[in-house]
């Protein structure tokens, strides 16, 4: 991975800085459900502000079309301030005379966020103009939102071309366990893919078994895998379409040396429902009014076999249907598996996209792991290859 700065490299006393974050947190009732993204600024901010420099914060919430009352930052801020254990000012704009005021009013340490920039047609298109209004407000840049930075975006991208850029600390440990596994792993490396379609993964698929020494696929697409086998998965959630796909990933990795590990047994049910009536069953001896929903006690041992003498692991995506018991048992015993191994120094793990950070706090590992990533879209892009706009600005 290219070299780029950090807060270590920055003077920021007296500074305005403008500081990109992800504040697009889950909300439920008018109540933050999930403060992760939340607590993971806090450290950016805490370091600017104790240098002396002034906060301004840039962040995103839903998908607006112009101003949308229901898409203020304003809630957010709040509920930040409280996590921050400091005043967090608003402004009810991201550009504008109004925002240049507040901005010019702030003494070093004070934290401003400014309002959605999502409101401004200029944020998602990049607009140089925009660019500039927003640049107009600050002396530095940091970026502190990867899980925004597949986005060449105003706010995510563009300010980093046109101010002196760093990234902020919870960007520095993105990247930096990022390059742990992928980057320079430490072999052999595991990769575990699960999720209900093979179709939504079909780049990272193809990526991973160039790269990785071990594939494990769980969840909904290891039955595309199983019927490209020859295998009959009753009424399982399976791509028939993709069967041909799926014996085309299997020998590319056959051809990189690659071992792709599939579910040899599995829990069987009739229905899709919290504990039902199932059964374990090998794979081969699924009814046709059966569905597979989660790997089985044969197939986990021989995961966490494999862990064993593995040195790096990236997991995205859960074995089975964890939200339903009994089909979490996969997940949440591989998880701690990962878990027991991670702390006592054998294996370096990063698990991230999608429900895997939901998987990972219902197996009671979410500090367990060597890295944990909120970032949804941009882990995945990361994991198929794709070069990220908001890191690549960093590191020009």
């Amino acid at each position: 991975m290219s070299s780029f700065k950090t807060l270590d490299n920055a003077e920021l006393r007296g500074k305005r800085v403008l500081v990109r974050v992800d504040l697009n947190v889950p909300v439920e009732n008018g109540v933050v459900s999930d403060a992760t993204r939340i607590d993971r600024i806090l450290p950016t901010i805490r370091d600017i502000a104790e240098q002396g420099g002034k906060v301004i914060l840039l962040a995103h919430f839903g998908r607006p079309k112009g101003r949308e009352a229901k898409d203020s930052l304003k809630p957010i801020a709040a509920v930040l301030a409280a996590h921050l254990g400091r005043p967090v000012a608003f402004a009810d704009d991201c550009v504008g005379a109004a925002v240049s005021d507040a901005v010019a009013a702030m003494a070093p340490g004070d934290v401003l966020c400014l309002e959605n920039t999502r409101f401004h047609a200029g944020e998602e298109k990049n607009d140089p103009a925009f660019v500039a209004a927003l640049a107009s407000l600050g002396d530095v840049y940091v970026n502190d939102a990867f899980s925004a930075a597949h986005r060449a975006h105003a706010s995510t991208e563009g300010l980093a071309h046109v101010l002196p850029a760093y990234a902020g600390r919870t960007m520095q440990a993105e990247l930096e366990a990022l390059d742990k596994a992928l980057g320079k792993p430490a072999r052999p490396v595991m990769a575990i893919v699960g999720g209900a379609k093979v179709s939504t993964k079909l780049e990272l698929l193809g990526n991973l078994v160039s790269k990785v020494d071990v594939l494990v696929i769980g969840g909904g697409m290891a039955n595309t895998f199983l019927a490209a086998r020859g295998l009959d998965v009753g009424k399982s959630l399976c791509e028939r379409d993709l069967v041909a796909t799926a014996r085309e990933i299997e020998a590319k990795a056959m051809a990189a040396g690659c071992t792709i590990l599939l579910p040899v047994d599995a829990l069987a049910a009739k229905e899709f429902k919290a504990n039902p009536g199932h059964r374990v069953a090998p794979v081969s001896d699924i009814k046709a009014d059966e569905m597979i929903l989660d790997a089985g006690p044969v197939s986990v041992e021989a995961v966490i076999t494999c862990l064993q003498t593995t040195e790096t692991l990236v997991w995205n995506g859960p074995f089975g249907a964890f939200e339903l018991e009994p089909f979490d048992t996969a997940t949440v015993a591989v998880a701690k598996a990962a878990a027991a191994l991670t702390k006592a120094g054998k294996l370096v793990s990063v698990a991230g996209g999608g429900d895997t950070v939901s998987a990972m706090n219902h197996a009671g590992v979410g500090d367990d792991l060597t890295y944990i990533s909120t970032a949804g879209g941009a882990f995945l892009e990361w994991m198929e290859g794709k070069p990220l706009p908001g890191v690549e600005a960093l590191t020009e």
